[in-house]
């Protein structure tokens, strides 16, 4: 019994751990790949900033429109959708240029650094 639940954790540990240590592990050329500017430097990052703002126009134009609980349930859905487009088209973009996504936030303070 205790061998079965030991092999079960370890199974569940592997599985846990592969896709998350692929997403990091983004080499060109023999490097590990820099981390993409999430600032207004990267035109592709400012595409994504407009995504984002015209989703959340959108969620609050169908949410005013809305005149029952499905209508609304289906707005937030179509709001989600676009953000995942959003988030795919960027990470696209910049693993296409050769730089990693770890985050979807601004990094000012990595930036101001540089």
């Amino acid at each position: 019994m205790t061998r079965i639940l030991f092999a079960a954790l370890a199974a569940s540990a592997t599985l846990l751990a592969v896709p998350a240590a692929a997403h990091d592990d983004i080499y060109v050329d023999g490097y590990r790949a820099p981390i993409s500017p999430n600032n207004d430097s990267n035109k592709w990052w400012l595409d994504y900033r407009t995504d984002i703002s015209e989703a959340k126009r959108e969620l609050r134009s169908d949410l005013r429109r809305a005149t029952d609980e499905e209508d609304r349930r289906d707005a937030y859905e179509e709001y989600r959708q676009e953000i995942r487009d959003a988030k795919h088209d960027y990470t696209k973009e910049m693993r296409e240029r050769g730089y990693r996504v770890v985050s979807f936030r601004e990094n000012r303070r990595r930036m101001a650094r540089r």
